[in-house]
């Protein structure tokens, strides 16, 4: 069976943000294009959101799991095009995650597009945010996903 590579895509915000993330990271050969929702890129600063005393340079060999388990760990072999959308106001998910990739893939030459929503939370508060974040990404998938069946139709509100 043929696997048409240029056509697999990830998506996912929160948690589904981390594993696009890290698919795109660590398989960027299996998935053409994807769109993290205010992801997890870096472990080690969003631990403290559980355990406020987290210290990596006190719990080195944690760091060090922690850091291999994130996509920043991985961003020397991701080469597939990703859209970042994020709320700068996130307290969930702090909006430097989307930043600091946003500067290791620019690093890389790999391409990206970022939507930022100011004043905006975790779980987008005002409606039309989610609306033009769901936009944005099925415009994305469309033009970065060799399809061959019809495009998404995703309507925006009159």
């Amino acid at each position: 069976m043929r696997h048409a590579h240029d056509r697999d895509g990830l998506w996912g915000g929160s948690y589904g943000g981390y594993l696009t993330a890290l698919g795109l990271a660590r398989a960027s050969n299996l998935f053409a294009a994807g769109v993290d929702f205010h992801g997890v890129h870096d472990w080690n600063d969003v631990i403290r959101n559980f355990e406020p005393s987290y210290d990596p340079e006190k719990r080195q060999e944690v760091a060090r799991l922690a850091f291999e388990s994130s996509p920043m760990a991985w961003v020397r072999s991701w080469r597939s095009p990703l859209l970042l959308i994020h709320g700068d106001d996130d307290r969930n998910v702090p909006f430097n995650q989307s930043v600091d990739l946003a500067q290791a893939l620019r690093r890389q030459g790999v391409e990206f597009e970022e939507l930022i929503f100011p004043d905006e939370i975790h779980d987008f508060l005002v409606h039309a945010h989610w609306l033009s974040a769901y936009e944005a990404a099925a415009d994305f998938l469309d033009r970065h996903l060799a399809a061959t069946g019809p495009k998404s139709k995703v309507q925006s509100p009159k």
